[in-house]
This record gives C-alpha cells, sequence and structure tokens, in this order.
C-alpha cells in the first residue's frame, strides 16, 4: 500500500509540481485547496490517470475546525497520514510596512503560520510513536525571503516565514526521538502564479536574471528537493533548511 501524502494549497504551482513527482514517486497524495477546487480536480485526475492515488481536500488551513475535518477525511479515504508538505501560503501585494495593514497581516500570518502549526500538530499526534504512530516526515516550505526581508516590498510575508523556519528547528528536535523527521525547503525566485496575487505576475521573469544561476527556478526545481526530503534517502536529514534558491 502507498504511503499517504498531504500537500496544502496542493492545486498549483510548487504544491501540485510535488503532488506530482510525489504520486509518480508511490505516495498516494491528499491533495489540499481553499477555493482552486477545479485545479485540485484536475490534478488529481491526472494522477489518477498515470495510475496514481489522489483526493482533492477542500479546507482553509486557518480555521482549525477544517484542518480537523481534513485530517479525518484523509485518514478515512487514504489511510494514515506518512508525510505533510506544508506548502500552503499567501502574498500580499508590495508595500512598505507603513502602508500595511493590520488585517492584511493577521491574514498573512494565520495561513503562512499558523495554519502550517495547525496542520504539523495533526500530523505529529497520527504519525508520532508517542501517540502509537509509526513516524513520518514533515517537509515546511519557508521563502529565501526569510533571509533578505524583502524590505520594500514584502517584509510581513518575509517575517512569517523566518517563523517557519524558526518552527521548524524546534519542532525537529522535539519529535526526533519518535520518528518524525521535520526539515524546510527555501526556494528562491520561482516561477508561479503567487506573483500574480502579489500584484507583480512578472516578477520571475524580470528579476530571475540578476539571480546568481541568471534565471528564476521552476516548481519542478523544487519540487525535487522537497520529495528527497520525505524520502528514506533522507533518513539522517532532521532540522534542515535546504535553499533552493539558484544561489540567492
Amino acid at each position: 500500500m502507498d504511503k499517504v501524502l498531504l500537500v496544502t494549497g496542493g492545486g498549483r504551482g510548487i504544491g501540485a509540481a510535488t503532488a506530482l513527482l510525489a504520486a509518480q514517486r508511490g505516495w498516494a497524495v491528499g491533495i489540499n485547496y481553499a477555493t482552486q477546487a477545479q485545479a485540485a480536480q484536475v490534478l488529481v485526475a491526472r494522477i489518477r490517470e498515470a495510475g496514481g492515488t489522489a483526493v482533492a481536500l477542500q479546507a482553509d488551513i486557518a480555521q482549525e475546525d477544517q484542518v480537523l475535518a481534513m485530517f479525518e477525511r484523509l485518514g478515512a479515504q487514504l489511510g494514515p497520514i506518512a508525510g505533510l508538505v506544508n506548502n500552503a501560503g499567501v502574498v500580499d501585494v508590495a508595500a512598505r510596512l507603513d502602508e500595511m495593514s493590520l488585517a492584511r497581516w493577521r491574514r498573512l500570518f494565520d495561513v503562512n503560520v499558523i495554519g502550517s502549526m495547525l496542520c504539523a500538530r495533526e500530523a505529529v499526534k497520527r504519525m508520532s510513536s508517542r501517540h502509537g504512530g509509526t513516524g513520518g516526515a514533515i517537509v515546511n516550505i519557508s521563502s529565501a525571503s526569510s533571509r533578505l526581508g524583502s524590505p520594500g516590498q514584502y517584509i510581513d510575508y518575509a517575517a512569517s516565514k523566518g517563523a517557519i523556519d524558526s518552527f521548524t528547528l524546534g519542532l525537529a528536535r522535539e519529535v526526533a526521538a519518535e520518528g518524525i523527521r521535520v526539515n524546510a525547503v527555501r526556494p528562491g525566485l520561482i516561477d508561479t502564479e503567487i506573483h500574480a496575487s502579489g500584484g507583480q505576475p512578472d516578477r520571475a521573469r524580470q528579476v530571475g536574471p540578476t539571480s546568481p544561476i541568471k534565471r528564476a527556478g521552476t516548481a519542478i526545481e523544487v519540487a525535487q528537493a522537497i520529495v528527497w526530503l520525505l524520502s528514506p534517502e533522507a533518513s539522517y536529514t532532521t532540522g534542515a533548511v535546504l535553499d533552493v534558491s539558484g544561489g540567492r
């Protein structure tokens, strides 16, 4: 039986690339989405047509009741969870701190930080040997912005990803002896739809050539790092924050 993986925000971008690659590597994949139902269903169909196993799971990860229901549905439809990719995240339009609202910050931290912590908590409850589980792996998606700060653009997003870095290190040490590995991937400038939601749809094309590697990255390049961290090939890797950023 395939191991069960949950990918939050899995309908597009890095999440979709991760879900597809993981399915090819033998994972049964739960694809979480908040509003993009059609994209998630199309992805499920692609995986099933290729002989894999996948289900779409709607939930706003910032809402605890929806997260709890999602984990129950995942277990009922696919079986015990063995892997979690905390990929869901939001960004807002580029702005300075003195132009940002409290509502913007609350939405961003509710999804990017609290949502990831809620999902990790529920995964630990099911995977940890302390709770009768057989272990597993968690990969949190951070951002190179946690190192760079994103001044004048997205310092709130950068701060939320800095929290993910710290959370990854602490949780890795907390559950290492319980059979769970926890790592993070820090993508740099990746050509995905997230830039459009930040009001800069051409950002990857425009800024990519300024990186040391002279181009933007692709979603599959990030997915390959994520799926490796989930795999037995990374069995001695926990508490790592892996930069996939073209040298930025």
